[in-house]
């Protein structure tokens, strides 16, 4: 054979052979008792309860390391409450699972207590009494109200944060307690209208202006008042 057909003959079974070691390697390892799934790591967890993402998993009593791990990835984010997962291996005989939990918006009233939900006003399944979920409580499952407060987390968390509860106000409007003080703005606010009120509470907040309420329902305007209105 000619010197370069030969290397490139040489080339081409290495490659297959890597192939088929790649391929194979798992199938043999996973037999092996030294690589079996001995400890579990779990990051990303602050509202999910631990044992439902294990049991979310469901591995093997034999789980190997080298099963396969895209398998255990759609698995877990299969869960209620997960925005999105991983899980990646740590040889000899660890998982370690990221997890991307779902951003609680609301705490909502009902027959049983609070509930959290979602930014589209769908129950996640976090205990607030066990987690302590720090979100504005709303009057009612409103998914107006619990859409603006999605909006204002998305454009400024920091009043987000600082929002008490939020309700209905009139026809078309929300009433957000935000600390002492209270904010009107249309259900339908969008982020130029949030980003007003930031902007006039900065403002405020710099020239040591005291106020009870802001009117920003109306467009191009924030309305500063010193007492609430009825």
């Amino acid at each position: 054979m000619p010197r370069i057909s030969r290397q490139l003959f040489l080339a081409a079974a290495a490659i297959l052979a890597g192939v088929l070691l790649w391929v194979a390697a798992p199938r043999v390892l996973r037999r092996l008792a030294f690589f079996r799934v001995r400890q579990l790591e779990l990051v990303g967890i602050r509202h999910l309860e631990p044992d439902a993402v294990i049991e979310a998993l469901r591995l093997r009593p034999n789980a190997s390391v080298f099963d396969d791990a895209d398998v255990l990835t759609t698995r877990v984010r299969g869960l209620r409450g997960v925005a999105d997962a991983r899980v990646v291996r740590r040889l000899p005989g660890a998982l370690k699972v990221i997890v991307r939990e779902v951003e609680p918006v609301a705490l909502v009233p009902g027959g049983q207590g609070l509930t959290v939900v979602d930014g589209e006003g769908r129950a996640l399944p976090f205990d607030p009494a066990r987690t302590g979920v720090d979100v504005p409580v709303t009057a009612t499952a409103d998914t107006q109200i619990i859409g603006l407060l999605a909006r204002i987390r998305a454009v400024d968390p920091a009043l987000f944060q600082d929002i008490v509860s939020a309700k209905s106000w009139a026809r078309h409007d929300a009433v957000l307690e935000v600390g002492v003080r209270r904010v009107l703005v249309a259900r339908d606010a969008g982020p130029d209208v949030i980003e007003a009120v930031v902007q006039v509470t900065q403002d405020l907040a710099a020239r040591g202006r005291p106020y009870a309420e802001l009117d920003a329902r109306y467009a191009g305007q924030v309305i500063v008042r010193r007492r609430p209105s009825a």
